[in-house]
């Protein structure tokens, strides 16, 4: 059931237990990360979870999640809380003020009843949200972007090889 593949000697589930957590498997395909801590169906928790890398929820939980990493909610879990994440991948119930600092996907069935806060969110059909939502501008390491500069009609449809002018 496990298996050896890691040069530090870490253990990695093999297809059949990926196959029992189909949520993990879509996930890696958008986060690109392993699960690597996993809260399972029938597990109560009431307090504050702070983590790095990504972690799966299928239980319940009372309190604050707080990570830069990834916070899979699975489609038994029921969430009472304030998240703040990088990234949310959601099909559970979150009730609370929800901050993915990277991207929040709410894939049906999933409910969620209060503040999102997120710079990117993907909602499919049959999701539920009744609260608010605030787009934030993620932070970015580009250059920046040349000023645009205004170009005289006249000169441009006078130029040699200029297209025909439309006007409308």
């Amino acid at each position: 059931m496990w298996k050896q593949d890691k040069p530090d000697g870490s253990s990695t589930p093999t297809n059949e237990v990926e196959n029992m957590m189909p949520i993990s498997r879509s996930a890696r395909a958008d986060t690109g990360e392993d699960v690597s801590a996993f809260v399972g169906k029938g597990v109560d928790f009431k307090g504050t979870i702070v983590y790095q890398g990504t972690v799966r929820i299928d239980g319940t939980l009372d309190g604050e999640i707080q990570t830069e990493g990834v916070l899979l909610v699975g489609e038994e879990a029921v969430l009472k809380a304030k998240v703040t994440a990088g990234t949310i991948v959601c099909k559970g119930k979150i009730t609370g003020d929800i901050t993915a600092k990277e991207k929040i996907k709410l894939r049906a069935p999933a409910v969620i009843e209060g503040g999102v806060t997120s710079p990117m969110i993907s909602i499919e059909e049959g999701v539920l949200f009744n609260g608010t939502l605030e787009m934030t501008q993620r932070t970015r390491d580009v250059q920046k972007e040349p000023t645009l500069r205004a170009v005289d009609s006249t000169t441009a449809s006078t130029d040699k090889g200029a297209g025909k002018r439309v006007s409308g």
